[in-house]
């Protein structure tokens, strides 16, 4: 385990491999555990940093810093103080939406990104998200598997009130239009069964801009990284591979690869 203090509270956040940094962060439901697989495959080539939100996993619980703004905070106070510049960022649900608002903020420091479930408006999440307990979300969306059981053990560490607070800070501020804005090359990937987050429609990928990408994995739900691990990781290392400045609409022209990990 490794932790820095902020502001005299803790930051737990795990290491693996060397190289160009990467960093994971995680969603509502969970912590930083369920990116392990991901982790190793791409720590094959890259330095890869996991880390828990604010009231996550091992990470200091502080009603005050539970909004997308204090936990965009904490990822920019975590690279400052572990001197890590450029980053690759893979955010899951509330993680992708602290990625949003740190590419929008800092869009210089960031080289890639990769948004898994992520809502595209608030709207697109469904209220259950904020109105049930952790373990009642565990069970709607983990599967029954063992690989699953482990990878959310620490899911009821979580503060129920950093999960409310963070979708309700989601509400105004625009943060997927901002996005789109930017020319940080994006991957969007959705878990076709996710009954929390909804993937838009196939139609979707037409209305985003060049440096976007939408992708569906038809075997997920919530958990893409865990329904489908062997899929989802394999996209993760081809969208990786991309020269810096592609655009991830490069990846329709690998389609081997959907053949390869099927």
């Amino acid at each position: 385990m490794s932790a820095i203090l902020l502001d005299s509270q803790i930051v737990h956040y795990e290491v693996l491999g060397r190289g160009r940094p990467i960093i994971f962060l995680h969603g509502w439901v969970g912590s930083w555990r369920y990116w392990i697989s991901s982790m190793q495959v791409a720590s094959t080539s890259f330095r890869s940093y996991a880390l828990d939100l604010w009231g996550f996993g091992e990470s200091a619980r502080n009603t005050a810093r539970y909004s997308i703004e204090h936990q965009t905070d904490l990822l920019t106070r975590f690279l400052e103080e572990l001197g890590i510049g450029k980053v690759a960022i893979v955010g899951h649900g509330l993680g992708a939406l602290v990625g949003f608002k740190f590419c929008t903020s800092s869009p210089k420091n960031v080289d890639r990104m990769m948004a898994v479930n992520c809502p595209m408006f608030y709207d697109s999440i469904n209220a259950r998200m904020r109105t049930s307990s952790l373990p009642d979300l565990v069970g709607w969306l983990g599967s029954k598997s063992e690989d699953s059981a482990t990878a959310l053990s620490d899911a009821s560490k979580a503060d129920p009130k950093a999960i409310s607070e963070s979708i309700n800070s989601f509400q105004s501020n625009g943060l997927f239009g901002k996005m789109r804005q930017t020319d940080i090359p994006c991957l969007m990937v959705h878990g076709l069964s996710d009954p929390a987050i909804p993937a838009p429609p196939p139609d979707n990928s037409i209305n985003l801009p060049k440096m976007m990408h939408h992708y569906v994995l038809d075997g997920s739900g919530h958990f893409p990284m865990i329904d489908e691990t062997t899929r989802f990781n394999r996209l993760l290392t081809d969208f990786m591979a991309l020269d810096s400045g592609i655009s991830p609409r490069e990846l329709q022209m690998k389609e081997e690869w959907k053949r390869r990990v099927r």
